[in-house]
């Protein structure tokens, strides 16, 4: 059984890890991380997930060693728990988003010291779609007429990012196949034809909806539209947890979810 600590418990989405994880007999949830001022520090982390008791407290500092941490908290809170894990030596699973280009470069550093699994997104789904996206990329790549390729992501109104890590993943993806140069976020104005070297991206940001993407390849005379949407964030806590469990022993090194979902072959 996996000793599992989670960074970010009091959150929407650590909510939903704390609910989880105590019903899978592979985890044993043994810490639930918040930061000192969370207004609920020190309430039973059950009762604040699902109105269920778990004898188990928010707290601010780390007790006990677990196996493995999964951090989904914010942005700021990140560069805490590197340092934290990276001291202790426990393998770390980070599914925070938004992280800033100094923050990745931190992470990358850590994971020369502990395991860390690092995706933009934890769902199943999604990363079986990057899969498939980065397989029709190399397959489009040699169409003579050339591709427009756009992405669009979707995601409730109250997201701080835009566009979506993932939708950027995507993008990157796709690029590492067809060799696009130019990441267009937008268009407004008379700008001309549209240019063949570019990826143009789309973020709306309407409602409660927990994450959409559509990723179109348009051609001349037809168009191929892959699109992914989850109808809850239960998806990207499940895959959270499936990669605290794939990455708790692992050698030191950084881990994607395709290294979790055995897709790199």
């Amino acid at each position: 059984m996996v000793k599992l600590g989670i960074h970010g418990a009091g959150g929407r989405m650590g909510q939903r890890l704390v609910a989880l994880a105590g019903k899978d007999d592979d985890l044993d949830l043994v810490v639930a991380l918040e930061h000192k001022e969370h207004p609920q520090l020190g309430a039973d982390s059950g009762l604040v997930a699902e109105g269920v008791a778990n004898q188990l407290p928010l707290v601010c500092e780390l007790d006990g060693q677990p196996d493995v941490i999964i951090d989904f908290s914010v942005p700021q809170a990140c560069d805490n728990i590197l340092h934290l894990a990276a001291r202790e030596k426990i393998p770390l699973v980070v599914a925070t988003t938004g992280l800033t280009a100094e923050q990745q470069e931190k992470l990358k550093q850590s994971s020369q010291q502990i395991p860390i699994v690092w995706a933009p997104n934890m769902s199943l789904a999604v990363n079986l779609t990057m899969k498939l996206v980065s397989q029709a990329a190399a397959a489009l790549s040699r169409v003579a007429s050339g591709v427009d390729v756009e992405i669009i992501d979707r995601h409730h109104r109250f997201k701080e990012d835009s566009p979506s890590g993932t939708a950027l993943r995507f993008g990157e993806l796709i690029a590492s196949e067809m060799g696009q140069t130019v990441h267009q976020h937008g268009r407004q104005g008379i700008l001309g034809q549209r240019p063949r070297n570019e990826i143009g991206y789309h973020a709306l940001r309407v409602g409660d909806n927990p994450g959409e993407h559509s990723i179109v390849f348009g051609m001349l005379g037809e168009m191929i539209e892959l699109t992914v949407r989850s109808t809850n964030r239960d998806c990207y806590a499940m895959g959270a947890l499936e990669a605290a469990k794939f990455v708790a022993g692992k050698p030191v090194g950084i881990y994607s979810m395709f290294d979790v979902l055995n897709l790199n072959s």
